[in-house]
């Protein structure tokens, strides 16, 4: 298991590549302003797709990100 500092360090760098510093912080400051229940949003997440989509959807994010 990976320490507690790793994890953070490794999340904000995942969020300053993608979204920016500016933006990274931005994100940080909305998500603790607002209740999040991450649970309960995600039981809801992909309930307009079925498995075949998703399972399509994942294969071309995999094939367009090279990983």
């Amino acid at each position: 298991m990976r320490a507690d500092a790793i994890i953070k360090q490794e999340g904000m760098d995942v969020l300053i590549e993608k979204l920016g510093k500016v933006d990274a912080e931005r994100f940080i400051s909305l998500i603790i302003r607002e209740p999040f229940d991450y649970t309960k949003w995600q039981e809801n997440l992909f309930e307009n797709f079925t498995v075949k989509e998703l399972s399509e959807k994942a294969m071309d994010y995999v094939k367009n990100n090279n990983i």
